[in-house]
């Protein structure tokens, strides 16, 4: 099953998914929060992302863990060292915003609810086993020595099991990792879980941030359909330089190819039509 046919129970229909939204309104205040504790080097291991459905709290753990990737360290020692950073923001064409966006950034986990093996349904909450499954995650170490990333999407979901596995990892925290939690209501979290995070609130947006966020979901729907045009029969050699691109990122980044050893066969069929 590819990742666009995929359930995906943390996107909200109709809308981008948080990892593609470029744009996060309405939360300049929580944003500068992260900025300032990364530039001061005061970063906590775990922070819990709150408040209402639908303000941006997935866009930003996304946001966060690509500033991290991105960014180097402070160093206060260097002689020439760049300016801190001033907001989250990261190129688009920068290599991991590339690597985020094509499903192929090794260094982060995202931990949303999962398919049932023997039902094949998504299931109501997320298990233990999805949890546990971050232990060989974080036991491999980075290729730059950055951090790695886990997204929990929504903490919220987690049954006693597999609360009581993340609290575990929140008492021994793994070396250069950083957790984040998403909840809607925090107060449903386990006491321990949310002493253990600091806690990032998102306010509520006014009428006039929702309705900027509505038109920028129309235009990600638009965009998604235009480039659907351009993947028709007439534009087949840029459709197979798409996939075998994207292809080329994942395996780069450690993933294996979703189509084995070789050339991409979906970027072969798309030249052999090109020919025809």
């Amino acid at each position: 099953m590819s990742e666009d046919a995929a359930p995906q129970p943390e996107r909200l229909e109709g809308a981008p998914h948080p990892r593609d939204t470029a744009r996060l309104i309405g939360q300049d205040a929580a944003q500068q929060v992260f900025v300032d504790a990364f530039n001061t080097g005061r970063l906590h291991h775990a922070w819990m992302l709150t408040g209402p459905r639908g303000v941006g709290k997935a866009t930003l753990a996304w946001q966060i863990a690509r500033f991290l990737l991105a960014t180097p360290a402070p160093d206060p020692d260097a002689m020439f060292a760049d300016p801190p950073p001033e907001t989250l923001d990261i190129p688009t064409d920068h290599p991991v915003s590339l690597r985020i966006a094509s499903g192929g950034e090794g260094r982060i986990r995202n931990v949303t609810r999962t398919i049932n093996p023997d039902t094949k349904k998504l299931r109501k909450e997320i298990v233990a086993d999805d949890i546990r499954a971050l232990n060989g995650f974080f036991q491999m170490s980075a290729p730059d020595g950055g951090y790695r990333v886990v997204i929990i999407d929504d903490a919220d979901l987690m049954n006693t099991t597999a609360a009581n596995a993340l609290l575990k990892m929140l008492e021994e925290p793994p070396a250069r990792a950083l957790l984040i939690l998403i909840s809607h209501q925090p107060s449903g979290l386990l006491p321990t879980i949310r002493s253990r995070c600091r806690t990032l609130p998102l306010r509520t947006l006014d009428a006039g941030e929702v309705a900027q966020g509505e038109c920028a979901g129309r235009q990600h729907r638009c965009a998604r359909s235009t480039f659907g045009r351009l993947c028709g029969r007439g534009n087949a050699p840029f459709l197979a330089g798409w996939r075998g691109a994207l292809c080329r990122t994942r395996v780069a980044a450690g993933h294996p190819s979703p189509h084995g050893p070789g050339p991409c066969p979906q970027a072969g069929r798309a030249r052999r039509r090109a020919r025809r």
